[in-house]
C-alpha cells in the first residue's frame, strides 16, 4: 500500500513564497506520478494578505517556468493544521517562530524548507527583495531536497 504524506508550506503573508512552493511541489510530484500520495497546501503566519491571490511576481515567475499556479487565496495557519499535516515547512526563522507559537503542541512538525538541502538557510522574501528568480531557485532546491528526504526515509 502506498503511503500518504501531507505538506503545508508557510510564509508571512501566503502570497509569495509559500504559494510558489505549493505550486512547485505540486507540479514536481505530479510529474513523478506521485500526486495521489500527497496533500499539499500553504498558509500565512500573519493576517496582512488574507483572501488575496498570489503576488503578481509569483504568478509571473511560475508562468515563465511553466509551473501551473495552484488555485489559491491567502489563508491563516491554524492550530488545527498541526493535526492535519505531517510536515509544516516555513521559509525563514521568523515564520518558524510564528508557526510554533500558533501550532503549540504540534510545533515538532515544523522546520525550514531548506533544512532538507545541502545548504540549510532561509528563503528571502521577494516582497522585500523584488527578486522572484532567487526565491524560485531556493524553493526548487528545497522542494527537490525535501522529496529526496521523503524517499530516503521511506516516508512515501
Amino acid at each position: 500500500m502506498k503511503k500518504h504524506c501531507s505538506v503545508l508550506f508557510v510564509c508571512h503573508g501566503n502570497i509569495c513564497r509559500s504559494p510558489m512552493a505549493e505550486s512547485y511541489f505540486t507540479d514536481l510530484i505530479a510529474k513523478k506520478g506521485l500526486g495521489e500520495q500527497f496533500t499539499v497546501s500553504s498558509a500565512a503566519t500573519h493576517t496582512d494578505e488574507l483572501g488575496n491571490p498570489p503576488h503578481y511576481g509569483t504568478r509571473e515567475k511560475l508562468a515563465r517556468e511553466h509551473i501551473p499556479l495552484v488555485p489559491h487565496r491567502a489563508r491563516l495557519l491554524t492550530r488545527e493544521d498541526g493535526e492535519k499535516y505531517d510536515f509544516i515547512l516555513g521559509m525563514d526563522e521568523a515564520n518558524v517562530r510564528n508557526m510554533r507559537r500558533i501550532l503549540g503542541d504540534h510545533s515538532a512538525k515544523t522546520g525550514l524548507l531548506l533544512d532538507f538541502s545541502d545548504r540549510p538557510r532561509a528563503i528571502a522574501d521577494p516582497w522585500y527583495t523584488g527578486n522572484f528568480d532567487v526565491t524560485f531557485s531556493d524553493i526548487a532546491e528545497g522542494c527537490t531536497a525535501f522529496l529526496g528526504y521523503l524517499f530516503k526515509e521511506g516516508l512515501i
